[in-house]
């Protein structure tokens, strides 16, 4: 396949489709499409006719849990979120016609940004305008999570019903799943956080990832505005603070030297975790009080990530940049965790 041929998207069979199921969207210049770097499992390609471009998005090539790449949740909710404050792109069309590309897709405009994914990426802002890009994504956070979902079709979107012991039994699991050496600390984290586990607020829509670099920063108008917020394929319908609780732990200095982890807490500038809260709590009038256990969530979910990845390459079954440093990590997302329920 050519660059302009990406792997899992024929775009003869993507002309026919959007042809016949959406006639003049697309201009008579031959269709053009570039895989999108970046993104941790399904596949993003920009599609372009010369004129207009295009966002594909499509499970990864091979067998996939239908699941856990759903195209249809996905395309769902940035459906129902488009005509709220929330800003995402505006969904074109659901594919689920698996002769077309070989599995369900959907389309959307493109929207142009920047997504920054290290704290060196934010260099060049400077310290003002990292400070206002950061708190700027803890107002699009209070913003998602004051979508009423009934209003906007979502009642029906996840079961928020015991939905924090769900989780930690699900992760728990997965812990069980990449068990390849000994761990000191993350069975006494995981039991902390069941023993005292959290009254969850009215459910909202949760995004599941949410964080910098999954949002685009439009800076044309010199305004540093969030453009779009992205990935949503870990959307449901939760307990909001999850979402505020894995922002704080994003927004910590991580002091590892060349970390195969991208934060950019460590940018100059950047707002720490406390002030986040702050800024959430004050303008969302939501009870933050627990948001220590939420945080040791994150660190607890991040570490099993994490340890799942160090597993699978101990095992010869992942390669990647920085894959042999993933291990070292480990135990300080577990210390994290640990330090952040006990000091509450």
């Amino acid at each position: 396949m050519s660059a302009d041929h990406p792997p899992g998207l024929d775009l003869d069979r993507l002309r026919d489709h959007l042809d016949r199921a959406r006639p003049g969207l697309l201009g008579p210049g031959p269709l053009t499409a570039r895989l999108v770097e970046g993104g941790r499992s399904n596949l993003t390609y920009t599609v372009t006719d010369g004129d207009t471009r295009w966002v594909v998005r499509r499970p990864p090539l091979g067998h996939v849990l239908a699941t856990a790449h759903d195209m249809r949740r996905e395309h769902r909710v940035i459906s129902a979120l488009h005509p709220t404050a929330v800003p995402v792109p505006r969904p074109v069309l659901l594919c689920e016609d698996e002769s077309v590309l070989g599995a369900p897709f959907y389309v959307m405009e493109f929207v142009a940004g920047t997504p920054y994914r290290t704290a060196e990426q934010l260099l060049p802002l400077g310290p003002e305008r990292t400070r206002a890009v950061v708190l700027g994504l803890v107002d699009a956070l209070v913003d998602l999570h004051a979508v009423d979902p009934r209003e906007v079709g979502l009642a029906d979107f996840g079961r928020p019903e015991g939905f924090l012991d769900r989780q930690l039994r699900r992760w728990g699991k997965q812990l069980a799943a990449s068990r390849g050496r000994e761990l000191p600390g993350i069975d006494e984290l995981h039991a902390a956080l069941g023993r005292t586990l959290p009254a969850s607020p009215a459910p909202a829509v949760v995004h599941g990832d949410f964080r910098l670099d999954n949002v685009l920063i439009d800076s044309s108008d010199g305004t540093d505005r969030i453009a779009a917020v992205l990935d949503w394929e870990m959307s449901t319908l939760g307990d909001p603070l999850t979402d505020l609780g894995l922002l704080a732990m994003y927004s910590v200095r991580l002091e590892v030297p060349d970390s195969p982890v991208s934060t950019t807490a460590g940018a100059p500038g950047h707002p720490d975790p406390a002030e986040l809260v702050e800024r959430y709590a004050a303008r969302s009038g939501r009870d933050v009080s627990a948001v220590s256990w939420y945080t040791a969530f994150a660190w607890f979910k991040l570490a099993v990530i994490l340890e799942g990845i160090h597993y699978r390459y101990t095992l010869g079954q992942t390669v990647g940049a920085g894959f042999d440093r993933i291990g070292e990590l480990v135990p300080l997302f577990i210390e994290h965790g640990l330090t952040t329920l006990q000091e509450g």
